[in-house]
């Protein structure tokens, strides 16, 4: 009896194990077929982590990723990436891009970031444009200088005027914003709100000479970004605002702004001396349109 219960159990041992061998077989050779038609990829770098604008790429900041296709323009030696700066934020995971570093031995850091042929002009600002957030990095802005001219007391209309505004530059990019740490004139370090303009060397010249004179002050006046057009702006005065003769004139936002031209003055009543031997006396008659209506 024992031995009729182990040629039972050594029997089914072997079925078990031959059908085990069978499903092993079946199951490998699945993998290996899948295996053959995966997809060839193809190692990218990428970001290791988010590198912001001006940082300096090392080697730890650079790892191989799959790819199934290469991004056109990204760049597969890791020599061409590493020791350049970023001029263009780059998130984590993604590729690198000429178009994202600053050429090679420009280093990094504020400067490498600006484009061959401009300059980055710093402009001090109130604290209700640098701190309230209106001017960032990427944004577009009209630069307004207010003061009194410089010939303003040899002139009588221009010192009637009083204080004059002019648009000065147009549709100039903001390239950074924040705070600088400066020294008073006792010494003591104190926060000044800074905004670099991305300008040319003709516009920061102009700059230069409006910020050097203390009766000016200047204004940045945000731009809607894809408002690109520049038009001629005439300016304006003091006298302007406050000339009871301004003209109210509706623009095309609806607006009421004051026109530069004035009203025409009312015309006045005249009088005439009648002389009648020793006697005078004194006719006074109404303006001449007055009588006309």
């Amino acid at each position: 009896m024992k031995k009729r219960l182990i040629g039972v159990l050594a029997f089914a041992l072997a079925v078990s194990a031959g059908a085990a061998f069978v499903l092993y077989q079946l199951i490998a050779s699945k993998i290996t077929v899948g295996a053959s038609t995966r997809p060839p990829t193809t190692k990218v770098l990428v970001a290791a982590r988010d590198l912001e604008l001006g940082a300096l790429i090392q080697d730890r900041d650079v790892i191989p990723q799959d790819y199934l296709t290469v991004p056109a323009g990204a760049i597969l030696k890791k020599e061409d990436i590493v020791g350049r700066g970023v001029i263009s934020p780059v998130h984590q995971d993604a590729a690198f891009y000429e178009a994202s570093l600053a050429p090679k031995g420009a280093g990094a850091g504020f400067a490498s970031t600006i484009p061959q042929g401009m300059r980055a002009f710093a402009v001090h600002v109130n604290e209700v444009v640098g701190v309230a957030g209106f001017v960032t990095p990427g944004q577009r802005v009209d630069v307004l200088a207010s003061g009194t001219p410089p010939n303003a007391s040899q002139t009588a209309q221009l010192a009637a005027e009083g204080t004059q505004v002019r648009t000065i530059l147009q549709n100039i990019e903001v390239k950074s914003a924040g705070v600088n740490i400066q020294k008073d004139a006792e010494g003591k370090p104190q926060q000044v709100q800074v905004v670099n303009l991305l300008v040319t060397p003709e516009q920061a010249e102009m700059l230069s000479l409006a910020s050097s004179n203390n009766g000016v002050k200047i204004q940045l006046v945000l731009r809607n970004p894809l408002d690109t057009k520049t038009d001629p702006v005439q300016g304006s005065a003091m006298l302007n605002i406050f000339d009871q003769n301004a003209a109210p004139v509706k623009s095309t936002a609806n607006q009421t702004v004051v026109s530069r031209v004035r009203r025409k003055p009312k015309p006045k009543p005249f009088s005439v001396v009648v002389m009648n031997g020793s006697k005078q006396s004194v006719e006074k008659f109404p303006a001449l349109e007055e009588n006309k209506q």
